[in-house]
């Protein structure tokens, strides 16, 4: 008989083990290849098949596979013609655009759920990752396993998106999710998460997914806006301190 467990307020509804396992592997694979690109371990050009993510970051082929699907649909990979994948070539500048792109986009999100008058329904929904997203928060500055993070991040701003009720929008951030870096969860593997500056990060991030709420249920569209768009500014912060990227970035304290 398959054991099912309940996941967090419907992330991927009912699961068997062995599915959640597999997501775990290949979000596992996924911030470790992500550190590899960025790092330049894996220059533009280098070969990435499933054997070098097996081998490397102990998965099977199954995520493996998975987690190349996904790096090379954020524009991290190209697909090779025949078979595999190349690292593709990306500037500083080219990530950095992208996550401010991205924060344009969800801004204007967040002005029109407030503007609009989200239902309270997807505000409470809010409120819970909120929740949850302080206790992992808390658990972060005593281990590097950013797992829950990402699952409860990813849930945040797909509910900021929901509220917004903006097609437009959706299609749009759907379009630039083929940038490097230009997603929510664009993490990489790191075991400086204890690193004080990085810990910081992480806590002014999650004040503002509260304030974000906050000013979405107080209905006040251009301070949700500015909120979100400096939340993203976050993203640029946290690779520069991991030692990413040498760039200075414009940080909101």
């Amino acid at each position: 008989m398959t054991a099912y467990v309940e996941w967090p307020i419907g992330l991927a509804g009912r699961q068997s083990m062995s599915e959640i396992a597999s997501q775990s592997q290949t979000l596992k694979a996924v911030l470790g290849l992500r550190g590899l690109i960025v790092d330049g371990v894996l220059p533009p050009g280098s070969r990435v098949a499933e054997p070098l993510i097996v081998q490397e970051f102990g998965v099977s082929r199954t995520p493996a596979r998975a987690a190349l699907a996904q790096v090379a649909a954020e524009g991290l990979l190209e697909k090779r013609a025949g078979s595999g994948y190349a690292v593709a070539s990306f500037t500083e500048s080219d990530i950095f655009q992208a996550i401010e792109i991205r924060g344009i986009l969800e801004g204007l999100a967040a002005r029109y759920a407030a503007e609009g008058q989200a239902s309270e329904t997807i505000l409470k929904q809010m409120d819970k990752c909120v929740t949850a997203l302080d206790d992992v928060v808390d658990s972060l500055l005593e281990n590097s396993d950013q797992s829950d993070y990402v699952e409860w991040n990813d849930r945040f701003h797909s509910l900021l998106l929901e509220a917004s009720g903006s097609s437009m929008v959706a299609t749009s951030l759907e379009r630039i999710k083929t940038l490097p870096f230009a997603t929510p969860n664009a993490f990489v593997k790191s075991m400086d998460l204890n690193r004080p500056a990085v810990q910081r990060v992480l806590l002014v991030a999650q004040e503002q997914h509260r304030s974000i709420v906050e000013a979405i249920r107080a209905g006040n569209g251009s301070r949700a806006q500015s909120l979100t768009l400096e939340h993203s500014f976050c993203a640029k912060r946290y690779l520069q301190l991991l030692g990413r990227f040498e760039k200075k970035i414009p940080w909101v304290a």
